[in-house]
C-alpha cells in the first residue's frame, strides 16, 4: 500500500505539472527537470509522427472501423461513449462489433468475449462493453489480430468500433474520433514532459474531436494542420450523466436522489480501480453522499475478502469495477452498490456518423440519413 500511495502522489504531481497547476516549490522542481525531460519528449513526438504516417485509412469496404481514442494519457471517458455509439448505430439497423485492448486479461492471444466471459480472461473494460451492449467484442493487444478474429466469426458486420487504438499503427480505420481530456492538452508537450501520446498537430488530421460538455473550453484543440486536410475537424460535445444506482446483483435500482435519501447518516466505502478515481469520488460527494475513499490502481483486481474487512456498512463502486465482482458471495453482492453513468452524444454527432458511413460502401442507409 505504501508503494501504491507513492505512485498516486507521483501521478498527481505530474498531472499538476502537465496541466500547469503547480506553484512554489513544485513549479521550481518542474523547471529544473525540464531540460532532462524535453529531449525525451522530442523523441516521443518524432516516433509518434512516423507511426501516424504508417496508419492505413480505408475509404471503402466492410466493416468500417471507427476508432475512438485520445492523445492525452489517462482516462477521458471513452468507454461510456463507445457504448453509447454502439447502441445508437445498432438501433439504426447496423450490424456492430467492438474491439478492446483487454487490460489485465489473462492472455495476449486475441479472443472473442461476451457478457458471460470471466473478467480475468476478458479484462474489465472489454467485459463492460459486452455486458452493456450485448454485441460481439474482439479483445487483444494486437488490435488487427482481434479485428480479424471478430470478422471471421461475424462476417456480416457493418461497423466495428474500437475502444482506444488511435496509436495502434497496424489497425486500419475508416474514421478517427478523438475524445478530448476535460482539461485540454495541458502544456502541449509529449511524454514525459507533458501528457500527450502524440504531438497536438495530430488532431488536425483526425475526423472529429469530441469535447466533454463540462470542459471550460473546446479543450485547447488548436493545432497546426499539415498535409492534405484543408479544414479543421468538426467538434461535438459529449455529455455524461448519472444513469442510476443499483445493487451489484441488479436486484434493486434507485434514482440518485432516492439513493441519497436512503443513505442519510450512513457512510459508504467508495472503491474505484480506474485511471482517475477522484472523478468518481467527486461525483459521489456532489450527490451528497458521505464516503471513505479507497482508490485502487487502474484495472485492479478487487479481493472480496478485503472488501469484507472495510468498516463501512456499504460499498459503492464503478460499473467497470462491478463487472469483476459478479461472482462475489450473495451477502457481499447485497452490500455493494454500483454507480452507473452514461454518455449522451450530441445528436449532431450521430447525424454526422450516419452521413460518413452512408457515403461509403460498407453500410446501408440508416433511418436518419435516409431522410
Amino acid at each position: 500500500m505504501k508503494t501504491e500511495g507513492l505512485r498516486r502522489r507521483l501521478e498527481a504531481w505530474l498531472l499538476r505539472v502537465w496541466f500547469n497547476q503547480t506553484r512554489g516549490a513544485d513549479r521550481l522542481l518542474a523547471w529544473l527537470l525540464a531540460p532532462l525531460l524535453l529531449p525525451l519528449s522530442w523523441l516521443v513526438a518524432t516516433l509518434a509522427r512516423r507511426r501516424a504516417a504508417q496508419i492505413e485509412h480505408t475509404a471503402t469496404g466492410r466493416p468500417a472501423v471507427v476508432v475512438v481514442g485520445n492523445v492525452v494519457v489517462g482516462g477521458s471517458g471513452k468507454t461510456p461513449l463507445v457504448i453509447a455509439l454502439a447502441r445508437a448505430l445498432h438501433e439504426r439497423g447496423l450490424k456492430v462489433g467492438l474491439l478492446a485492448r483487454g487490460y489485465r486479461a489473462s492472455s495476449d492471444t486475441p479472443l472473442l468475449i461476451d457478457r458471460n466471459t470471466p473478467a480475468a480472461e476478458a479484462g474489465d473494460e472489454a467485459l463492460l462493453l459486452a455486458a452493456e451492449t450485448g454485441l460481439p467484442v474482439g479483445v487483444g493487444a494486437r488490435r488487427k489480430a482481434a479485428l480479424d478474429l471478430l470478422v471471421s466469426h461475424h462476417p456480416n458486420l457493418d461497423v466495428v468500433i474500437s475502444d482506444d487504438g488511435l496509436q495502434h499503427v497496424a489497425l486500419p480505420r475508416r474514421l478517427e474520433l478523438v475524445m478530448m481530456h476535460p482539461l485540454g492538452l495541458g502544456n502541449g508537450r509529449c511524454l514525459p514532459a507533458g501528457p500527450l501520446r502524440e504531438p497536438a498537430e495530430r488532431l488536425a488530421h483526425v475526423d472529429a474531436l469530441l469535447v466533454p460538455a463540462t470542459s471550460p473550453q473546446s479543450a485547447n484543440t488548436s493545432a497546426s494542420p499539415e498535409g492534405p486536410r484543408t479544414s479543421a475537424p468538426p467538434h461535438f460535445r459529449i455529455r455524461t450523466e448519472l444513469a442510476g444506482i443499483r445493487t451489484l446483483d441488479s436486484s434493486q435500482h434507485w434514482a440518485p436522489s432516492d439513493f441519497v435519501a436512503t443513505m442519510a447518516g450512513q457512510r459508504l466505502a467508495a472503491v474505484a480501480g480506474i485511471s482517475r478515481p477522484e472523478r468518481f469520488f467527486d461525483s459521489l460527494r456532489a450527490l451528497g453522499l458521505d464516503i471513505t475513499e479507497y482508490p485502487l490502481p487502474d484495472h485492479a483486481h478487487i479481493d472480496p475478502a478485503w472488501l469484507t474487512t472495510l468498516p463501512e456498512p456499504g460499498v459503492i463502486m464503478t460499473a467497470k469495477d462491478a463487472v469483476k465482482c459478479v461472482d462475489f458471495p450473495p451477502a457481499l453482492q447485497a452490500r455493494c452498490r454500483v454507480l452507473d453513468i452514461r454518455a449522451v452524444p450530441d445528436p449532431a454527432l450521430l447525424e454526422w456518423l450516419d452521413q460518413q458511413l452512408a457515403t461509403t460502401a460498407c453500410c446501408p442507409s440508416t433511418p436518419s440519413s435516409a431522410h
